[in-house]
């Protein structure tokens, strides 16, 4: 089984293809079990978040992987396969290791080093697990990228080299004054009070706004969103922060009260549309900031071209984060992926022999039990304590003689290359096939044991 990655990111798709090719929150799961069911694939897990598109796989044909995998993605996806094609990226075995470690370092990010990432990754390896679509190598891989997320962070600068998309979308509005400065005092509205909602709405608070008002779909999400704000302890309570939670139905009203507003919702059509924007405008001097994060967009890109109103959306981020300096600690953070990308490749390796290595113990272990059966038959006068002395010795003998070569077997097969070795083992020992084949089954079926304990 090998690993297989195919995607689309901002680095790869313009926007507007990004937008079409977005996935709808309740579409992953059916993407995933899809996947699993495909011939070639064994495994599947799926990154989506507001940049990127990307569907991890456990496979047994490269080809056959590819394609059910990019059929796959533009079934589930508002794209079809001939629009995506150009823009897919495809990573195979250490390659696709090396671009999830970077992805959860920040290293690919449209701000580079950004922390959020690591929390949507969490995010698609739970939503896997509860699919039960991660098997050993996915919940391996991804448990593995979120803790190579927090190394880069926790040694390095890697947060000073960028922010999140929501501090790096205010920098934008502020247009070169401090957030703090720019945001102190202003009515803001959030539109949505999901992870990337809620963020805002409290990197607002934390600013200095003077009104917030949260509209969600469901306004209980909203009204607990605002609770956290204004709390004793709270972002938003040292600067006596009013904070209200309102409908979707009354965003208009609270469109034309806003001075500041940020937009991150799961919507597939547009939440402000330009006519909406234009009638919040009416009769207003103060001009109006919008941050629309949502993939795909929440905010009419008309609003560009509505005087008053400054509109910074997913695709002026990217233009803008292309000039972003990177900090020297970059470096660091991709010797830390290449590291651990060779560790991460090694255990692997080592992993795909122990079947082998379980096998030829328990061949071992029924040889020593048919001996000491047939010495039974030849010396039936033997006393307990001698016919369990005898066979202690015979095991340590055994024992004793697989010691060395199954120690060093496992250090070879942990080196490039070191896979046949576990086809040598075989052959040298005359090892049954279904015997491996039946302790890997019954490894898997204990990672999928342990993935629905966890979910």
């Amino acid at each position: 089984m090998t690993l297989l990655v195919v995607g689309l990111s901002h680095r790869s798709a313009p926007v507007s293809v990004l937008e079409r090719a977005a996935l709808a929150p309740e579409a992953r799961g059916k993407l995933l079990q899809d996947a699993v069911s495909a011939e070639p694939v064994t495994e599947s897990a799926v990154l989506s978040t507001c940049n990127r598109i990307e569907l991890y796989a456990d496979v047994d044909k490269f080809h056959a992987g590819v394609a059910e995998l990019s059929t796959l993605l533009a079934r589930h996806s508002g794209a079809g396969l001939e629009e995506l094609t150009p823009y897919l990226y495809v990573h195979y075995e250490d390659r696709a290791v090396h671009h999830l470690f970077s992805v959860a370092c920040g290293l690919d990010s449209m701000v580079v080093g950004e922390g959020q990432i690591l929390g949507q990754i969490k995010d698609a390896l739970a939503v896997a697990q509860e699919q039960h679509t991660a098997g050993r190598l996915l919940n391996d891989l991804f448990q593995q990228a979120l803790r190579v997320g927090k190394r880069a962070h926790s040694e390095t600068g890697i947060d000073k080299a960028g922010q999140s998309l929501v501090t790096f979308g205010l920098e934008q509005l502020a247009a070169g004054r401090d957030v703090e400065d720019w945001a102190r005092g202003k009515r803001a509205l959030v539109i949505g009070a999901g992870s990337m909602s809620s963020l805002a709405a409290t990197t607002l608070a934390r600013a200095g706004v003077g009104e917030l008002a949260v509209a969600n779909r469901t306004v209980e999400r909203a009204e607990r969103l605002v609770r956290i704000l204004t709390e004793p302890g709270g972002p938003g309570a040292a600067n006596g922060l009013r904070a209200r939670a309102a409908a979707m139905t009354s965003v208009p009203e609270e469109l034309a009260l806003a001075d500041i507003v940020v937009s991150c919702t799961g919507a597939t059509g547009l939440v402000l549309a330009g006519e909406m924007v234009a009638a919040a405008r009416d009769g207003r001097d103060a001009p109006l900031a919008l941050l629309d994060l949502a993939m795909p967009r929440d905010i009419d890109a008309a609003v560009h071209r509505i005087e008053g109103a400054h509109l910074v959306d997913i695709e002026s981020l990217a233009d803008a984060s292309a000039d972003a300096p990177m900090a020297a600690d970059v470096d660091k953070v991709r010797g830390i992926v290449s590291d651990e990308v060779a560790a991460f490749g090694a255990a692997q390796r080592a992993a795909h022999i122990t079947p082998t290595v379980v096998a030829l113990r328990t061949m071992a272990a029924d040889v020593v039990a048919g001996e000491i059966a047939r010495l039974d038959g030849r010396l039936p006068d033997l006393d307990d304590k001698q016919r369990a002395e005898i066979t202690q010795t015979v095991r340590r003998v055994v024992d004793k003689l697989l010691h060395a070569p199954t120690v060093r077997v496992k250090q070879l097969a942990s080196e490039p290359g070191g896979a046949g070795y576990a086809d040598a083992l075989r052959e040298l020992f005359d090892l049954d096939p279904q015997t491996v084949a039946a302790v890997s089954r019954a490894d898997t079926r204990a990672d999928r044991h342990d993935a629905r304990e966890r979910a």
